[in-house]
């Protein structure tokens, strides 16, 4: 039997990644920077997600999809930024798909969207093997989790671009090695960019936003250059 599951896992992966590329094309053609956001229950996605949106809404147009197993708690924390949201309630389903992000985005009418942000289930696992066309993705890690998470889930920070570490305003109180854990997720993930931040005293937020907004400057530029080839190509 264990062929067989894992020859039905590598269709799944197959079906979710020509959706992920349309969407991806789609967020392309649309100029929308789409970020996602994973990490283990508890990590404080949910806060320094509602930050993230609470200060872009001054200047972008911004929405987020939030997945979870049952609840819309999520989605109604999130909603006080005054962005748009959105549930996906993925029942017994640890994890979002790009079909899920598909589905949500049908006859959603939040106008042209500069940042589209999608804060997956909480998991380090699950995860990281769906793509869900998002052109950057964020991995956190909390103070309090402890510093040897990297090496424990390496997997999820190799398919990461940046890694964040949420409520640094605790990081005294715990004791925690910030040499230690950079140290790891550089042994997993050399290279990785790591932003030290906390939602609850803004440490690290400008910082964060600057590199949002660098990113998302670089890929308009990418995309206009790509698109003027194409025309001249099709004359």
């Amino acid at each position: 039997m264990e062929p067989r599951l894992v020859e039905v896992r590598k269709n799944v992966l197959k079906q979710n990644d020509v959706v992920a590329r349309v969407l991806r094309e789609r967020f392309r053609h649309e100029g929308t920077s789409v970020i996602s956001l994973v990490s283990s229950p508890g990590y404080g996605k949910t806060a320094f997600l509602e930050k993230t949106l609470t200060l872009l809404r001054s200047r972008y147009n911004v929405a987020a999809l939030v997945g979870d197993l049952a609840t819309d708690n999520d989605a109604a924390r999130l909603a006080r930024s005054r962005a748009a949201v959105k549930q996906i309630t993925t029942g017994t389903l640890c994890h979002l798909e790009a079909a899920m992000v598909q589905n949500a985005l049908d006859g959603w009418d939040t106008g042209p969207l500069d940042f589209l942000f999608i804060e997956n289930v909480g998991n380090l696992v699950c995860p990281s093997s769906y793509d869900l066309g998002e052109d950057l993705r964020l991995v956190l890690l909390s103070v309090t989790e402890g510093e040897d998470k990297p090496l424990k889930y390496p997997t999820i920070f190799n398919s990461a671009d940046v890694a964040i570490l949420t409520k640094m305003d605790l990081a005294a109180v715990v004791e925690f090695d910030e040499e230690m854990v950079n140290q790891n997720i550089q042994a997993v993930r050399p290279g990785m960019k790591v932003f030290k931040v906390s939602a609850k005293s803004g440490e690290g937020m400008n910082e964060f936003l600057e590199f949002l907004a660098g990113h998302r400057g670089a890929r308009h530029s990418a995309t206009t250059v790509e698109n003027n080839l194409r025309s001249v190509s099709a004359r």
